[in-house]
This record gives structure tokens, C-alpha cells and sequence, in this order.
């Protein structure tokens, strides 16, 4: 499958998850401040408006052959996302509980709509947290996080 379809497929998993904010295919960047954080903006059903967004890069690919017709791609993907920080609403259990949505979200489909191909059973599984704590992202003090996910799929 391509690595665009792969892309797309998991984007569209993720922006499934209710109120996980804005996704994004990519990294995205503005010339200013103000307009990087538009960018990240999402407001919440009776919600005010704060930064909450992902994005999505491939970050490795492994390439097997697997017989003289046919390779196995692993795409090795990241996904980046960060939250404004409410101390008064607990934003911190908000987050956690939007990485577990995430999580099981792909969990209920490994395959992306049938666009990747299961993994070996010796792999971790789904959307793993590598590594989460706060960061000033646009300028406003955030919850971070990042997940890894592996991918594969035959060419």
C-alpha cells in the first residue's frame, strides 16, 4: 500500500477520536506566532477555544524482501500532540484520557480500514506513549505527547 494511503488511513483513525482536537497530515509551522497557533486552535462542543492539535510523520522505513516479487515496507510513524494546559479542569486526566481514545481507536483497527497488513506477533501493538510531559508550544504553556506506531505493509 502507499505510503500517502498509510498516511491518510491513520489520520483518519485519529480524527475519529471525539474532541481530540485538530490532526494534521504533517508538521505544521506559520512565519509568526499568532498564525502557528491558529493553526492548533480547536474549540470543544461548549467549549472556549485553546491549543489542542496532532500531527503525523514517518519517521523510518524498513524494507524486506519477502520473495522475488514481493517486499515488506515497515513504516515507523510519530505522532505528535499537544493540549493548553487548565489546572482548574484537570487538563492533565483530559489529555491522558484522549492518548487512551487514541490508543483504542487503532487497537479496534490495526489495519487502518485494511490499508496496512497485521503485524508479527513478537511486535508491540498499536499506538505506543513513548514519552509525554509539558513543553511551550505557540507560546502557551501544554501538555505534550508522543506516540510511535509501526506499520506494515506489502509492495
Amino acid at each position: 500500500m502507499s505510503l500517502s494511503a498509510l498516511r491518510s488511513a491513520l489520520v483518519t483513525r485519529l480524527a475519529s477520536v471525539t474532541d481530540i482536537g485538530l490532526v494534521h497530515e504533517r508538521e505544521r509551522f506559520a512565519a509568526n506566532e499568532a498564525a502557528f497557533r491558529a493553526l492548533y486552535l480547536y474549540t470543544p462542543a461548549g467549549g472556549t477555544p485553546h491549543v489542542r492539535g496532532w500531527w503525523v510523520r514517518r519517521v523510518a522505513t524498513a524494507a524486506t524482501s519477502v520473495s522475488s516479487a514481493r517486499a515488506l515496507d515497515v513504516h515507523s510513524w510519530e505522532v505528535r500532540g499537544f493540549m493548553a494546559f487548565d489546572d482548574a479542569a484537570a487538563s492533565e486526566i483530559a489529555f491522558d484520557a484522549l492518548i487512551e481514545s487514541m490508543r483504542a481507536a487503532v487497537a479496534a483497527d490495526p489495519t487502518l480500514g485494511g490499508v496496512a497488513d497485521p503485524g508479527p506477533l513478537d511486535e508491540p501493538e498499536g499506538l505506543q506513549l513513548v514519552e509525554a510531559g509539558p513543553v511551550r508550544f505557540a507560546g502557551v504553556l501544554c501538555h505534550s505527547a508522543v506516540l510511535t506506531l509501526k506499520t506494515w505493509s506489502y509492495e
